[in-house]
């Protein structure tokens, strides 16, 4: 094989492997990023729990101020029974008091059912705790994990950066040129020439092109696609007689039958 082919075979799996390697550090920042987000919804998990305790809390405070401004109230009130002159004054002032009461009640079991509340919302809190606590345990060995993977891919793209500078230099420059001009246009620059076809666009090759390649008569380019062609035995398929002499012998080659007296 022309060495240049084998060059560029080797080549082009150093461009592929660098490629995964730019594309996997450039990820880098989204795997972190993908990290933090399960953090910072473990943390607002914490945040709701406290915040809902916080509110109960306001609450509670608000029903005993309420409760307290209510016992006023019915102070003053009875205060004033001793006073009033008429029973319709006594009446009024009473059902003030009767209210205040039935709102000091309503108060009361607003505070209870709050309480009981949150002894729940407590138990939420402690859990959410729990589960930061452990998760920020594990982000951080994710995160340590993913900058370790990252230090090692920029270990093996620089060594492969360095064994593609060496093959190119290796390379015949004009070859070269065709071969990098056409991987940029499409992605790779050079293709298994298969059953006398490229396998990358699948364009059947002249039978002179298809000889000289399998002959390894120079570099050879697709008519179509432009990319440089290669020949590998083993890619073929074999014809169709290879194919049956791999089973029985044939009659002719057969052992004769014993003869019987």
């Amino acid at each position: 094989m022309d060495s240049d082919l084998g060059n560029l075979r080797e080549l082009q799996k150093e461009d592929a492997e660098i490629l995964r390697l730019k594309q996997e550090i450039a990820s880098l920042p989204r795997r972190v990023a993908a990290i933090e987000a399960k953090l910072a919804n473990a943390r607002g998990r914490k945040q709701e729990a406290e915040a809902a305790l916080k509110a109960d809390e306001a609450a509670r405070r608000k029903l005993e101020s309420q409760i307290q401004d209510l016992r006023q109230k019915i102070s003053k009130y009875r205060d004033q029974m001793l006073d009033v002159k008429t029973n319709d004054q006594y009446r009024a002032l009473t059902a003030e008091v009767e209210f205040a009461q039935k709102e000091i009640r309503s108060c009361e079991d607003k505070i209870l059912e709050g309480m009981v509340n949150a002894e729940e919302k407590e138990k939420q809190l402690k859990q959410a705790d729990a589960d930061l606590k452990a998760e920020t345990a594990e982000i951080e060995k994710e995160k340590a994990a993913a900058r370790v993977r990252t230090e090692e891919d920029q270990a093996l793209l620089s060594a492969a950066e360095k064994r593609r500078q060496q093959l190119r230099s290796a390379i015949d420059s004009a070859v070269l040129q065709h071969y990098e001009r056409v991987a940029k246009l499409r992605g790779t620059g050079l293709a298994e020439a298969i059953d006398q076809r490229c396998s990358a666009c699948s364009v059947l090759i002249r039978p002179q092109v298809w000889n000289d390649i399998q002959a390894g008569n120079g570099v050879i380019y697709c008519d179509a696609c432009q990319r440089v062609l290669v020949f590998d035995p083993a890619l073929q398929t074999p014809p169709p007689e290879e194919k049956g002499r791999k089973g029985s012998k044939s009659a002719a080659e057969a052992p004769a039958p014993p003869v019987t007296s």
